[in-house]
C-alpha cells in the first residue's frame, strides 16, 4: 500500500492562516463590506462627543450661555444615538457574514472528515475529531463575530482619537504618548505567550475529549473490570493538564487587562499634572483638559478590549491550526472516472496484495473469481485477512496491489459512489441511527413505501417494524429498543432497499441466538437470490451450503472447493471444521461423530 499523502509543511502564522480562511469568507464578502461601511461613521460620531464637551465647557457653560449649552446638548445627544445605530448595524452585518462563513466551514470540515478512508479513523481518536468539528470551529466563530473584524472599528477609533488630540493640542498629545512604547511592548509580549498557551489549551482539550469519548463508548468494559478508579485517575491526569493550561491563560489574560488599565490611569494622571501647570499659565482651558481626559479614556478602552480580543484571536489561531491541519489530511480513497449504472456482479480478484500503513502484507497474492449469482464463503482463523478482503471490495481502503475487477472493469478505476453502490455489506456489528425506521432503511434517499415494505417482508423484519409502529416508528439511540436480531434484520432490509448486485455478509449471524439465526438465515436466502455473494464466516457451520469455500491462512488462499469436496480432501479446511465441532461439543457436553460427509 502506498504511504498516505501528507500535506507539505507550512508556517502557521496568523497571516497564512488568515489567507487559508479567505475562501470561506469570500462568498459572504458583501456583509463584511456593509459592516465596514458603518465602521468609520460609528468611529467619527464617537470621536465627536468629547469635542462637543469641550465646546460646551469653554464656549457656553463657563460663559453662562444657557441657550448655547442646550444646543450643544442636543448635538451631543444626536451623536450618541447615531453612534449607537451605526455600531448596531455594523455588528449586525458582521454577525451575518461571520455566521454564514462558519456554517460553510463546518460543512466543509464535516464533508472532508466523512470522506476520509477508514485507515485514517483507525488511527484517530473520535473525541479528538469531535473537538475539531465542534469546539475548535466554535472558537473561530467567536473570533469572527467578536474578535478579528471588530478590531477594525477599534483601530479606526484609536486613529481618530489620536488625530483629534493632535489637532487640539500636539504638546499634550506628546505627553500622553510617552507611555505608548510600554503599552505596545506589553501587548506584543503577552500576545506571544497567550498564543502558545491557547495552543496547549486546545491540544489538552482534544486529548481530554478523546479519552472521555473512548471511556464512555467502552463504559461496559470499564464497569465489568472494575476500572472506574483507574479510569478516573487517567481522566484527572488529562483534566489537570487542561485545567492548568487554562488557568495560566486566564492569568496572562488578566495581567494584560490590568497592565492596560494601570497605564490608562497613569496617562490620565500625567495629563492632569501637565494640564494643571498649563492652565495656570493660561495655555490650556478647562474644556480642552476635560476633552483630553475623555479622549484618553476612549483611546485606552479599545486597547483594553484589545487585550480580551487578543485572547479570542489566540484561541482562534490555535483552533485554525487544528482545523486546517485536519483539512490537510488527504488519506482518502481515490475515486476513478468510470460510472457504472448497472452491474452484472462478476468479481475477479487476481494477485491481490494489501498492507496497513506500509507494514507487512495482510493479503498476499489472493486470486479468486465470483461468478454472477454465485455464493462464495471465505473462511479462516482470526487475522487471516477475511475482513480486509471484504473492505477492499467495498473500497473502504485504497492502495491495494494486483487487480480487482467488477464486470471486467478495474475497481480503482470506477467512480467511488458507483463502486460502493454495486457492493453492499451486511456487518456483524450493525449500525442503527436514532430516528425513524424509514430513515434507517433509506438513509435519507427517496424510496416509496411499497418498496420499503417489500424489503422488510423479504428480510423477515415485519414483526420488529410493526412493534415499533411502522415506518414512522421511533428507534432509540444505538437501537436500544431493538434486540440484536431485530437490528440485524433491519440491516438486511436496508441492503435489500439499495439492491446491490454484489453482497458481502461479514458473519451476520454471529451475535444472535439459534432461533433468530434461523430467521436471519431465511432472510439471507432471499437476499442472496440473483446476487453475487461473498460470505465472510467464522462459524463454519453457517456456510456448508455455499457454492464454493475459500480457506485463507495468513493472507493466502490455501484451499478452494465445496464443503463436501474439502471435507473429503481431508486438508486444512477439514481439520478446522472438525476442530470447531469438537469445541462446540465440548462446550455443550455432548458427543457426536464428525460430519465428514455433511451434505452440501
Amino acid at each position: 500500500m502506498n504511504a498516505p499523502r501528507k500535506a507539505a509543511p507550512r508556517a502557521s502564522t496568523d497571516w497564512s492562516l488568515g489567507i487559508r480562511l479567505w475562501p470561506f469568507l469570500r462568498p459572504h464578502l458583501l456583509f463584511f463590506v456593509l459592516a465596514l461601511l458603518f465602521a468609520p461613521a460609528s468611529a467619527a460620531l464617537s470621536i465627536a462627543q468629547p469635542y462637543l464637551l469641550k465646546v460646551a465647557l469653554d464656549d457656553h457653560i463657563l460663559k453662562g450661555d444657557l441657550a448655547g449649552t442646550q444646543t450643544i446638548a442636543l448635538w451631543f445627544l444626536g451623536a450618541v444615538v447615531l453612534s449607537w445605530v451605526t455600531e448596531a448595524l455594523y455588528l449586525w452585518f458582521l454577525s451575518i457574514g461571520a455566521l454564514r462563513t462558519i456554517s460553510d466551514l463546518r460543512t466543509r470540515v464535516y464533508r472532508h472528515t466523512v470522506g476520509l478512508s477508514l485507515g485514517f479513523f483507525d488511527k484517530q481518536p473520535k473525541g479528538r475529531l469531535l473537538t475539531r468539528v465542534t469546539s475548535d470551529i466554535e472558537a473561530l466563530g467567536e473570533t469572527l463575530t467578536a474578535g478579528a473584524v471588530t478590531i477594525v472599528l477599534d483601530v479606526l477609533s484609536v486613529l481618530g482619537v489620536l488625530i483629534a488630540m493632535v489637532w487640539l493640542d500636539p504638546w499634550l498629545t506628546g505627553v500622553m504618548l510617552l507611555l505608548s512604547p510600554v503599552v505596545f511592548l506589553s501587548v506584543e509580549v503577552l500576545r506571544r505567550i497567550l498564543r502558545r498557551l491557547y495552543t496547549e489549551v486546545r491540544t489538552s482539550l482534544s486529548e481530554l475529549n478523546a479519552f472521555t469519548t473512548e471511556r464512555i463508548n467502552g463504559v461496559e468494559v470499564v464497569q465489568l473490570y472494575r476500572d472506574e478508579v483507574r479510569s478516573l485517575t487517567f481522566y484527572d491526569r488529562r483534566l489537570k493538564r487542561y485545567r492548568d493550561a487554562t488557568i495560566r491563560t486566564n492569568v496572562y489574560d488578566a495581567l494584560m487587562y490590568a497592565i492596560i488599565d494601570g497605564l490608562s490611569s497613569i496617562t490620565v494622571a500625567l495629563i492632569l499634572w501637565y494640564g494643571s501647570g498649563g492652565a495656570v499659565e493660561g495655555v490650556l482651558t478647562a474644556g480642552l483638559l476635560a476633552a483630553f481626559i475623555e479622549y484618553v479614556n476612549r483611546l485606552f478602552r479599545p486597547i483594553q478590549e484589545f487585550s480580551a480580543k487578543v485572547a479570542v484571536l489566540q484561541r482562534a489561531g490555535s483552533a485554525m491550526e487544528k482545523i486546517f491541519g485536519l483539512l490537510d489530511v488527504q488519506e482518502r480513497v481515490q475515486s476513478g472516472e468510470i460510472e457504472v449504472l448497472a452491474a452484472e456482479g462478476r468479481v475477479e480478484i487476481e494477485d491481490l496484495r494489501f498492507s496497513y500503513g506500509g507494514g507487512a502484507d495482510v493479503l498476499r497474492g489472493i486470486s479468486l473469481t465470483l461468478a454472477p449469482g454465485e455464493v462464495v464463503a471465505v473462511v479462516g482463523r482470526t487475522g487471516s485477512g477475511k475482513t480486509t478482503l471484504g473492505r477492499i471490495l467495498t473500497r473502504a481502503y485504497d492502495g491495494y496491489r494486483g487487480s480487482v475487477r467488477l464486470d471486467g472493469r478495474e475497481l480503482r478505476e470506477l467512480e467511488l459512489s458507483s463502486a460502493r453502490r454495486a457492493v453492499g455489506t451486511v456487518l456483524q456489528d450493525v449500525q442503527i441511527f436514532p430516528g425513524d425506521v424509514r430513515f434507517n432503511l433509506t438513509l435519507g434517499v427517496e424510496v416509496d413505501d411499497e418498496t420499503l415494505w417489500q424489503a422488510i417482508r423479504t428480510a423477515r423484519a415485519e414483526g420488529a417494524v410493526d412493534r415499533l409502529g411502522g415506518l414512522d416508528g421511533r428507534i432509540e439511540h444505538k437501537g436500544s429498543n431493538l434486540s440484536v436480531g431485530e437490528a440485524q434484520l433491519l440491516s438486511l432490509a436496508r441492503t435489500l432497499v439499495f439492491d446491490p448486485p454484489v453482497v458481502i455478509l461479514d458473519e451476520a449471524t454471529a451475535s444472535v441466538d439459534t432461533l433468530t439465526e434461523a430467521l436471519i438465515q431465511e432472510a439471507m436466502d432471499a437476499l442472496l437470490e440473483r446476487r453475487t455473494v461473498l460470505v465472510i464466516a467464522h462459524r463454519l457451520s453457517t456456510i456448508t451450503g455455499s457454492d464454493r469455500i475459500c480457506l485463507l491462512d495468513a493472507g493466502e488462499v490455501v484451499e478452494i472447493g465445496s464443503h463436501v469436496e474439502l471435507m473429503r480432501a481431508g486438508g486444512a479446511y477439514a481439520d478446522l471444521f472438525r476442530q470447531q465441532f469438537a469445541e462446540h461439543d465440548a462446550a455443550a457436553g455432548t458427543e457426536r461423530p464428525s460430519p465428514v460427509d455433511a451434505p452440501g
